[in-house]
């Protein structure tokens, strides 16, 4: 299944999308006593709105240490995934997107969880949650 991205880079405003779709992890995660026993699938992707400081109408230096890595992007939910059981799928979304503003120049941080397995009859459940710079920097 392809899924049209949520967000779109926008050069006027300086800012450029940065993803991950569709990542397969194992993960401690559920209510009921069997997803608390073992770990289950989940499909986890994430867009993040960062300030891209060569927009709108130039070429940014070739220089790394510019842009959100993501390879780093990919290792952070992974290490998020694995911290170790969380109940609520909102929960491990929130963590993931929390984790991704810890780079002052991710300004939004969209994250799907899916739990492809959770019902025979049914291709996915999950969620989505945003969060922004603004409630980031609430919130401590």
């Amino acid at each position: 299944m392809i899924h049209a991205p949520l967000y779109a880079p926008d050069a006027e405003r300086g800012y450029r999308v940065v993803f991950l779709r569709r990542m397969d992890l194992l993960a401690r995660l559920g209510i009921h006593p069997h997803e608390k026993a073992a770990p289950q699938r989940i499909v986890l992707s994430v867009e993040l709105v960062v300030r891209d400081d060569s927009a709108p109408a130039a070429i940014g230096p070739d220089d790394f240490r510019r842009v959100v890595d993501y390879a780093r992007l990919v290792e952070t939910a992974r290490a998020t995934v694995a911290e170790g059981h969380v109940l609520l799928v909102e929960t491990l979304a929130e963590k993931v997107a929390m984790a991704a503003l810890a780079d002052d120049r991710v300004q939004r941080a969209r994250v799907t969880v899916e739990k492809p397995d959770a019902f025979p009859d049914v291709e996915t459940v999950g969620v989505v949650v945003e969060r922004t710079r603004a409630t980031h920097i609430a919130e401590g």
